[in-house]
């Protein structure tokens, strides 16, 4: 276990705001999270991933905790289903490349996402068609408001989009993920509803000899991202930064009278918009204030562009953004990171 006072986050969130907090706890195991004295340490408690999700405002008058549980446990009795136990810790693509690697379907759309796994599962993180609640089956947490080991099956963690029990106001900061139990298959089971995944696969498939895979699938998705998305090791960035807006059928016919612009259709009637379209028809790509910045390649992406770039310059461009789309199209857009 490491504790550290007055600690430097800068390694600590990858949008590389240069903050600090006033306590710094890293663990190893459960028992180390279950043996200390959370009322003697600097409060507020949070506790984060890899910080690939967040905006820091400032710096953080309390104790950030951080999980270095790290193993895949794999529960395979020679069934097509294969229950997966990962701890917390685990970088969450190291979890999908190995899962690809022994054949595994179902985690392989969510390459390349950054972050680690109990992270994952509080956001309930999704890209390509795919959400990280259809693989979980149950998340195991430690309570520290009753200081106990608490487990959620996939139901009682009320997965919504970019959202869990884990994210509500009663919930918020109770909850610590210790570990996340995965259900993936052996059976062939590609998800391939975005038109940009199947194109990347157009030569794997067309092939007769051909067998989509796990990998092909990873492999496809890695350079769909990599084409579109800034490499966090080289343009801080906290991702995706907003939310898809979800609008009535009839709002979208007022977005687009013509029906042309990008959409899906939801089945309860209701469109999701791309974020990046509207901010994109608005003219913010590549939009700076001070070293904030609109990524060239994905409107929905604020970089860091300058390295040295503060909160307040990243807030007042995220502003910036939500009143143009307000104005041009009557949409509220919604921050995906969160702000500490």
């Amino acid at each position: 276990m490491r504790i550290q006072l007055n600690y430097d986050l800068l390694a600590q969130n990858t949008f590389r705001m240069k903050v600090s907090c006033a306590c710094y706890v890293e663990y190893e195991t459960v028992k180390e999270l279950e043996g200390l004295n959370f009322d003697r340490l600097p409060q507020p408690l949070l506790h984060i991933g890899a910080g690939s999700n967040l905006l820091f405002t400032g710096d953080f008058p309390g104790t950030v905790l951080h999980s270095n549980i790290e193993f895949i446990k794999y529960v395979d009795v020679g069934l097509d289903e294969v229950p997966v136990m990962v701890g917390a810790g685990v970088v969450w693509d190291h979890f999908v490349e190995e899962a690809c690697r022994h054949g595994l379907w179902g985690a392989e759309n969510l390459s390349l996402i950054p972050g680690e796994v109990g992270a994952a599962a509080v956001q309930n993180i999704g890209a390509y068609g795919v959400e990280v609640k259809d693989i979980i089956s149950g998340v195991v947490a430690f309570d520290l408001q009753e200081r106990r080991k608490v487990k959620f099956s996939r139901e009682e963690c009320r997965y919504g989009y970019r959202d869990s029990l884990f994210k509500q106001p009663e919930s918020k900061g109770r909850y610590v993920v210790t570990s996340v139990l995965f259900r993936l298959t052996r059976k062939h089971s590609p998800r391939l509803e975005y038109k940009g995944v199947r194109d990347a696969l157009a030569a794997v498939m067309a092939d007769p000899i051909g067998h989509l895979t796990p990998q092909a699938v990873r492999d496809a998705i890695v350079r769909i991202r990599r084409q579109k998305l800034p490499d966090p090791e080289e343009v801080g960035s906290a991702g995706s930064f907003f939310k898809n807006p979800v609008v009535s059928r009839e709002e979208f016919a007022r977005i687009s009278p013509d029906g042309s612009a990008p959409h899906y259709d939801l089945p309860d009637g209701s469109v999701k918009v791309p974020a990046a379209w509207m901010i994109d028809q608005c003219g913010f790509k590549g939009a700076a204030e001070g070293g904030a910045a609109v990524y060239e390649k994905q409107p929905l992406v604020i970089v860091n562009a300058s390295g040295a770039a503060s909160p307040q310059e990243v807030l007042a461009l995220e502003q910036r953004i939500i009143n143009g789309v307000q104005e041009r199209f009557g949409v509220t857009l919604h921050p995906e990171v969160e702000h500490i």
